[in-house]
């Protein structure tokens, strides 16, 4: 059994879904597992991570308009503003969706299925420098 880890940082430039999935594959690649488990955790309260389809770029954007209809930037709504109001909604979005993702590795790769797609949610309004952990154990290749 062997076990990897990884620190994958990112700058995002405001609210969006942010593809990761081939900075993800390449690390996972170069790690000569052949089989295992895949581990990526959100260091983050106001950001979370989601796998979903990564070949039409509207379902991104129909997640972000339900989102922001869900949890709207309203001061009026919430008592933690210290942050902006940016703030208690994204912590809300990340409460929601997920902040840890389990994906199996076989034959060295990651099992998504062909339309899937690893993404960083950032909540917040303006940019923030995001850093995803990564934790890979298995059987090495070979």
């Amino acid at each position: 059994m062997k076990q990897a880890q990884h620190r994958l940082t990112m700058r995002t430039s405001g609210q969006g879904l942010y593809e990761v999935t081939r900075e993800v594959d390449a690390w996972v690649a170069s790690q000569d597992f052949q089989d295992g488990l895949l581990t990526l955790f959100c260091r983050h309260t106001s950001a979370s991570l989601t796998i979903q389809e990564n070949a039409d770029p509207d379902v991104q954007r129909d997640l972000q308009d339900f989102f922001k209809k869900l949890a709207p930037e309203n001061p009026r709504l919430y008592r933690h503003s210290t942050e902006g109001p940016d703030d208690m909604p994204a912590h809300i979005k990340s409460a929601l969706t997920n902040v840890q993702l389990s994906i199996p590795v076989t034959g060295g790769r990651m099992a998504l299925g062909t339309w899937q797609g690893i993404y960083l949610f950032e909540h917040r309004t303006h940019a923030q420098d995001r850093e995803l952990a990564l934790h890979l154990i298995g059987e090495q290749a070979g």
